[in-house]
């Protein structure tokens, strides 16, 4: 464990948005602490002020703006503090430094080493690259195999923001893997903005099928789990390799965005509504067990009242384990940001609404399945008082318990369920996973 020196350089890290945005902080804090700083739990007791971020969606948008308004007066009162802005947020570098002068420093996406530069210039420490020096990791932690995408989805800006694919070699992604088991972690989630068609851009052209199997043999990693898939590039290939492979949870993240074939189309998105069934249906004849969560827009340019019942009607017949819903909002430089957002907002709330009012129905129906039911937890930390955990299905599941069980693997009985969470008694530790 990274010991602080008596007058260490300190750093606060705020970090708003995606798993990747997760993923990115937590790369980025390790590179930190090697250098010598320790993470202040206060921005105005940090020598370095990170905020990573988020704009895909208009409200995530906004509080990136207010936090970093916030800090001008803390900047003006404290000259010597560094204060550095990376994320989707940075896009026009040249009208962000003169909108926001007081900032020292805007890095791309993912661009950890630009804010380790920035860093470097306040510590005399020397580095220490010795991995027992970085903090334990998390018990489920995130990694990039990819970042950037090839589709051009009308409405979304991570293209703009983060530029066409990139994957990582799957033995630059093994070894990260291991680095963060020997550090404590027991599962990891693989990352991309398109996971599915990782390695399409490498020379040998791996899947992520080939990463699946590569990642499935380090010893001490008990859980697997991949997103974001796209409809459109899931194969057949990576569908057998999770039913065959132990240590891959049975949960797909298979974002829809509409049921309705116009929409989709006008979204960008290259498949139909058909299509996305069919996959849906092959996914759950080849697992059976399979969780399946989507993520939906509403009230996209033009979206009718007729189009927006298709996709009601399409999320009452699948019936996902979680829906991610949002109303949608223009993000400038997007081709849908030249079209009429002819949606008025109170309906967009509307059709929201009732997207969420019927997922919690549903959800709900789902989790009561479980009542009585013991199922493997794999524990990750307290909260208010009770152990929290995940099922391999990614349900979320509380208990207590005096016992420390902080990356273990627990058998708990199901006691109560709601749509979002569980409830349960401890039954016994459940079998580490063979190597």
């Amino acid at each position: 464990m990274h010991q602080c020196g008596p007058s260490p350089r300190t750093y606060y890290l705020w970090t708003i948005g995606c798993q990747m945005n997760e993923a990115d902080s937590r790369r980025l804090a390790d590179g930190l602490t090697i250098l010598g700083y320790c993470p202040a739990p206060r921005a105005e007791q940090a020598d370095l002020v990170v905020l990573n971020t988020c704009v895909v969606r208009q409200g995530a948008e906004d509080k990136v703006i207010g936090r970093l308004s916030s800090l001008k007066s803390l900047k003006r009162h404290r000259p010597d503090l560094l204060l550095a802005v990376m994320g989707c947020f940075v896009g026009d570098v040249t009208r962000l430094q003169q909108q926001y002068p007081y900032v020292d420093l805007f890095a791309a996406p993912s661009d950890v080493d630009a804010v380790l530069a920035l860093a470097s210039h306040l510590t005399t420490q020397p580095p220490n690259h010795l991995t027992t020096q970085l903090p334990s990791s998390p018990v489920s932690a995130y990694v990039p195999i990819s970042t950037g995408c090839d589709h051009r989805c009308t409405y979304c800006i991570v293209r703009l923001r983060r530029g066409p694919q990139r994957s990582r070699p799957v033995d630059q992604i093994v070894a990260e893997v291991q680095g963060l088991v020997s550090r404590g972690a027991r599962e990891v989630t693989l990352l991309g903005q398109n996971v599915d068609a990782y390695g399409s851009d490498l020379p040998d052209r791996p899947t992520l099928a080939d990463v699946l199997h590569a990642v499935h043999q380090i010893e001490g990693l008990w859980r697997i789990r991949f997103l974001t898939s796209h409809p459109a590039d899931m194969s057949e290939q990576l569908i057998e390799t999770v039913a065959r492979l132990p240590k891959v949870c049975e949960h797909f993240e298979l974002p829809v965005q509409s049921g309705d074939d116009e929409v989709l189309q006008r979204m960008g998105r290259r498949y139909t509504v058909a299509q996305y069934r069919d996959l849906v249906t092959r996914i759950r004849a080849a697992i059976p067990d399979a969780a399946l969560a989507t993520d939906v827009i509403v009230g996209f340019c033009g979206e009718s009242e007729a189009q927006f019942q298709h996709t009601h009607r399409l999320l009452e017949e699948l019936r996902f384990d979680m829906v991610h819903v949002a109303a949608y909002s223009p993000r400038p430089g997007t081709p849908a940001a030249r079209w009429p957002d002819d949606v008025p907002a109170t309906e967009k709330e509307r059709r929201r609404q009732a997207v969420d009012d019927l997922q919690e129905r549903v959800a709900g129906e789902i989790n009561a399945r479980f009542l009585g039911q013991t199922v493997e937890v794999l524990v990750e930390d307290r909260h208010k008082g009770k152990w929290r955990g995940r099922t391999r299905t990614n349900k979320l599941v509380f208990f207590a318990d005096d016992a420390d069980w902080r990356g273990k693997l627990a058998l708990v009985e199901i006691t109560w369920s709601g749509p979002w969470s569980m409830l349960g008694q401890v039954r016994r530790e459940a079998k580490v996973p063979d190597p």
